[in-house]
């Protein structure tokens, strides 16, 4: 029985030997990772190649009719819009100006306001109490009246030293004045009014004629004092709009 135990054993051996041997580094898993990867990248490469030749291509009619259609639409809605804004803005100048015709007759009574105030004598007002008390009570009036005007737009205008604006101011006559420019008013009669910026009524001036005229070119040197042009209309004059009219041209 040992003797057979013994030649038993040997034969065992090579078994054991077998699987305690070093295995071989696996090269097939790695191998076959990299013939995928050349494989996707074989597969991938025609549709990048494709992709610039995609590009060039031209457009498509469905691709040009919807970018038009686009455009007439954003067109669309700009006109909408503007057309919205403009109604809006007509419909706020219409109420602004609504008032035009009633505010014309309120200035008639803001006008004999100021001419009792200024018939009264001052000096004798304070000597006499009931006259200094319905003098006060004419100038609270007075006052009351324009504050109403201009919390509802309306503006009272003394152009006094200022320039001729045809369009705001009505020349009643001229006087001499060489202190001033020509064309300047240098007297208030009656008092203009403004609504909204627009005139409402223009104040009537008188205007000077006798100074150097505000309009004259500055001469240069060598080249003598400017003269005005040939057929050229003073600052006064009418230059073919009725004073005050810009007001209606708008209503």
């Amino acid at each position: 029985m040992p003797a057979n135990e013994n030649t038993t054993e040997p034969a065992e051996l090579p078994k054991a030997a077998a699987d305690e041997a070093p295995v071989a580094p696996e090269t097939a898993p790695t191998d076959s990772a990299e013939a995928a990867a050349a494989v996707a990248a074989a597969e991938f490469a025609p549709e990048a190649a494709s992709e610039p030749a995609a590009k060039t291509e031209p457009e498509s009619p469905l691709a040009a009719e919807l970018a038009e259609t686009k455009d007439k639409l954003l067109r669309a809605l700009a006109e909408a819009e503007n057309v919205r804004r403009r109604a809006q803005r007509d419909v706020e100048m219409a109420t602004k100006r609504s008032i035009a015709g009633f505010a014309r007759e309120m200035l008639t009574i803001a006008d004999n306001l100021g001419r009792a105030l200024s018939s009264v004598d001052k000096a004798a007002a304070e000597q006499d109490e009931m006259v200094k008390t319905v003098l006060t009570g004419i100038e609270m009036t007075a006052r009351e009246m324009l504050n109403t005007f201009e919390r509802n737009g309306i503006k009272r205008l003394d152009p006094l030293g200022q320039r001729f604006d045809p369009q705001m101011h009505e020349a009643m006559y001229e006087f001499e004045d060489a202190s001033k420019p020509a064309g300047t008013v240098g007297q208030v009669v009656e008092p203009g009014y403004l609504l909204h910026g627009m005139t409402l009524r223009p104040a009537k001036v008188g205007v000077t004629k006798g100074g150097a005229s505000a309009q004259a070119v500055p001469s240069q040197p060598g080249h003598g004092t400017a003269e005005p042009a040939a057929g050229a209309k003073s600052a006064y004059e009418d230059q073919g709009k009725k004073a005050g009219s810009q007001l209606d041209e708008e209503l």
